[in-house]
């Protein structure tokens, strides 16, 4: 890989999750949209790869008569990540995502959410973790939704999850990266993935993401909950883009010192 080639560079710098690899390090959920053509043109505007999906929300043939997401938006085409969204204790969490097992023909990956309380949606870490063994035991590729507590993330990791996705701030917020210190200690400590997972606003909270060394992030609210879905989506996929770009250019340090930005030496006097 040239580092002078900006072009080989984000072509060679792949997102592996499970032994596949994915090209764009921006993963979208598919709930909250209009309806589903708005759903279809946000997540191609998005260039994600991986669409996650609420089995308790969304219809992917849980209901033969009602229209499904699976029409607009193909597992020929993107790699779809059941999530159980919604559920409060280990035993729904692991019901719900071997329902999507049956649903998927087989399908391994899915994404483990276990949530506290329905005020904060933060996860219950007790029964995430419970729910994580299970999974892993029966053979899933399990993507995590976690505090961003490094032990707890280290925890997961050891279970043998494929990916930790520790919250930015509250889900449906907003409100960005809170806590960009916790962040950094997981990223530091992990052999696996790591992927902002809630929080997420706009583009410039997804760049900042990336720029701390994540190695994607997932939306949902931020892209569907904007004025204009589709535009968002493009601006995401371009935040999460800069953003790995300067991580891999790798900023200069921060000192209490102007520098002039132009060289000293050989000055025309």
């Amino acid at each position: 890989m040239s580092l002078n080639d900006p072009q080989t560079t984000t072509q060679a710098d792949s997102l592996v999750i499970a032994g596949k690899t994915y090209r764009s390090r921006l993963l979208v959920g598919s709930g909250k949209y209009r309806d589903l053509e708005e759903t279809r043109l946000a997540t191609e505007a998005s260039g994600a790869e991986i669409v996650t999906v609420a089995i308790r929300r969304v219809n992917i043939g849980q209901d033969p008569n009602a229209p499904s997401l699976l029409d607009v938006l193909p597992p020929s085409r993107y790699t779809m990540l059941p999530n159980s969204a919604g559920c409060y204790n280990a035993e729904d969490a692991v019901y719900t995502l071997q329902l999507a097992r049956e649903l998927l023909n087989g399908h391994k990956l899915v994404k483990l959410e276990v949530l506290g309380d329905p005020k904060t949606l933060f996860p219950n870490m007790p029964e995430t973790l419970k729910a994580a063994e299970i999974l892993v035991k029966d053979g899933f590729d399990v993507m995590v939704y976690c505090s961003d507590d490094p032990i707890q993330a280290k925890m997961l990791e050891e279970i043998g999850c494929v990916a930790v996705m520790p919250l930015a701030s509250l889900i449906g917020s907003g409100m960005g990266i809170l806590n960009p210190w916790n962040l950094s200690l997981i990223i530091e400590q992990a052999k696996v993935p790591v992927l902002v997972d809630a929080g997420v606003g706009t583009a410039s909270d997804a760049a900042i993401a990336m720029e701390l060394g994540c190695d994607g992030v997932l939306m949902n609210t931020a892209i569907a909950g904007a004025r204009d879905p589709v535009l968002m989506a493009h601006a995401m996929k371009l935040g999460v883009e800069a953003g790995r770009a300067a991580y891999l250019a790798g900023r200069i340090a921060k000192k209490f010192a102007a520098a002039p930005s132009s060289p000293t030496a050989g000055t025309v006097t």
